[in-house]
């Protein structure tokens, strides 16, 4: 009787830990599963933003118009640049009506992981007010160009890229309809944006880099004043596996990235003594904004790096600065930023 007990006692736990192990097995494949179909999980939160609505559209998210903006400034809003690729759209914005004044010109590019977000949005993932940030932006006298870009999982890495050298020469073509000196830039772009100015930072600094992303820049260095990177994730194998799990996916649909694909991606091996003048601001993602101010040190480029752990102590949260108006670590970090393009520009 006490032999039988023991024998189903012992098949019970043969039981169990084949289940286990099961379990364990099913949870490590779906975990690799995972890794090399991140869409699965970037899919399932762009579910969460959209709904079920694709993030892509050929057609402008709001009519095309013009007038004044709550905030006292003036707007031209979902101008077409390319028909190419979907979300080809900017906006326009002037700190007032007198649209012929000379002003210097600041692109942006907004974040969002390169499957989210927009000119309009911000990045759903960074917790501030980055269109706030952009009014702000523009008060101090600059005409912004706000630039909307194709989104995963339709296109990867380097369409925004292309996007992004398009809008420019969009704008550089109807300089004068719009007013636009394209000769007193600043390029600046948040989180998924900061890569794009990172990298574009490069493209026109570097005919190499250019070569190997197909692109033919729409500006010369001797057009750009500054390039501010804010909080941008650069250096592939220093990311969390949460991050490679967006770049990854951005690039190619899997977190494994070959030689080429990360000599394509990672810009800072590819920057030269020629790189624009540059901010940088370093939060989230603030050692690789640490490798690239190395970088640049080492080729003797003027640039400022914003990095309110080593000042201050703080632990800011992703893309820190668009807190300007109610963090004072934030606030003095967007008045060394005005400060640094002020100078900057002509």
């Amino acid at each position: 009787m006490e032999k039988g007990k023991t024998n189903k006692k012992r098949t019970g736990l043969k039981a169990a830990g084949i289940i286990l192990a099961a379990i364990l097995l099913l949870g490590a494949g779906l975990y690799c599963y995972v890794l090399t179909h991140t869409q699965v999980v970037v899919g399932l939160i762009q579910r969460a933003l959209y709904g079920g609505a694709s993030p892509n559209s050929f057609e402008p998210l709001n009519t095309p118009g013009s007038g004044m903006t709550e905030a006292g400034q003036y707007k031209l809003n979902d101008i077409a640049y390319g028909t190419e690729y979907p979300n080809s759209f900017l906006d326009i914005t002037y700190p007032d009506a007198a649209l012929e004044t000379e002003r210097p010109t600041l692109f942006y590019f907004h974040g969002g992981g390169f499957f989210g977000g927009s000119k309009a949005m911000g990045d759903p993932m960074a917790a501030n007010e980055a269109t706030a940030l952009i009014d702000d932006l523009c008060a101090q006298g600059y005409n912004i160009v706000n630039v909307d870009y194709a989104l995963v999982p339709d296109y990867h890495f380097p369409v925004p890229l292309f996007q992004m050298n398009e809008a420019i020469r969009f704008i550089s073509d109807h300089k004068d309809e719009y007013h636009i000196n394209m000769d007193n830039i600043v390029l600046m772009g948040s989180s998924a944006g900061a890569i794009m100015a990172a990298q574009y930072g490069t493209v026109i600094s570097s005919s190499e880099y250019a070569a190997l992303l197909g692109i033919d820049p729409a500006l010369s260095t001797s057009q750009v004043a500054a390039v501010v990177v804010d909080d941008a994730p650069l250096v592939y194998e220093e990311m969390s596996v949460e991050c490679k799990m967006l770049i990854g996916n951005y690039v190619k649909g899997s977190i494994y990235l070959n030689e080429d694909e990360l000599n394509r991606y990672e810009c800072i091996p590819h920057m030269t003594s020629d790189y624009p003048a540059a901010f940088l601001l370093g939060s989230e993602y603030r050692l690789d904004m640490i490798a690239m101010s190395e970088k640049l040190t080492g080729l003797g480029v003027e640039h400022v790096l914003a990095d309110p752990l080593e000042e201050h102590g703080s632990e800011q949260p992703h893309c820190f600065v668009a807190n300007e108006r109610n963090d004072p670590v934030a606030a003095e970090a967007f008045t060394r930023l005005l400060e640094f393009i002020g100078e900057k520009v002509r």
